[in-house]
């Protein structure tokens, strides 16, 4: 972790919330919180999400995030237009 900059909850969703930090990088990821933390890329190259980490989240709150991103990816990738240009 160790990155401290602003960050806009996009989506809250099943107890998680989804972020995306103003001034990150591509490819198009979202950071989730919970009990613990996880970063996922919303396409990844098999063209599904792909875990980038996972720390303190159990695994099946892992689990759901990846579904969540799955089915929210539309829109989380407009999101990350939206903030990223």
């Amino acid at each position: 972790m160790g990155y401290i900059g602003k960050m806009i909850t996009v989506l809250q969703a099943r107890g998680l919330s989804f972020a995306i930090y103003i001034d990150d990088h591509p490819p198009p990821h979202v950071h989730v919180y919970g009990d613990g933390v996880a970063k996922i890329v919303i396409v990844g190259g098999s063209g599904r999400p792909e875990l980038i980490y996972a720390r303190g989240l159990k695994d099946s709150d892992v689990k759901k995030a990846m579904k969540i991103v799955s089915e929210s990816r539309a829109d989380l990738l407009a999101r990350w237009s939206q903030i990223h240009g």
